[in-house]
């Protein structure tokens, strides 16, 4: 996985799949592996899903064209409440989003370590 900051604030963590390569062929197919890997985490739970991609289209707002598709599945693996503060950082969520050529996954940082390296081995156990 590579690491970046997006707007200079944000890190995020991707990986890109290629077409060609990958062994989903749409964002839906790896919604449905992430959901089931969070469904089988011992403390991990599925929220929900929520298609930006057709969000952004109903309100009539900018896309860029090379975007086909982009949904996130959302989760908590909220297992401490120690402040308020944890409250603020949750729950994450990780996005999929399909280009002409690839898929794109990516995730926000997590606060918490093994949260953190839960999102990134499930990403990169995907061949």
């Amino acid at each position: 996985m590579k690491q970046k900051s997006f707007k200079d604030k944000y890190p995020i963590f991707y990986k890109e799949f290629l077409k060609t390569e990958s062994v989903f062929q749409s964002v839906t197919e790896f919604l449905n592996y992430f959901e089931d890997k969070i469904e089988q985490h011992a403390k991990a739970v599925v929220i929900s899903r929520f298609d930006h991609f057709t969000h952004t289209q109903q309100i009539e707002g900018s896309i860029n064209p090379e975007i086909k598709d982009a949904q996130n599945i959302i989760m908590c693996f909220g297992w401490e409440l120690p402040s308020a503060d944890p409250v603020s950082v949750r729950p994450r969520a990780i996005g999929v989003t399909e280009m002409s050529d690839r898929f794109i996954v990516n995730f926000m940082e997590a606060p918490n370590p093994i949260a953190q390296q839960t999102m990134t081995d499930w990403v990169e156990s995907i061949k």
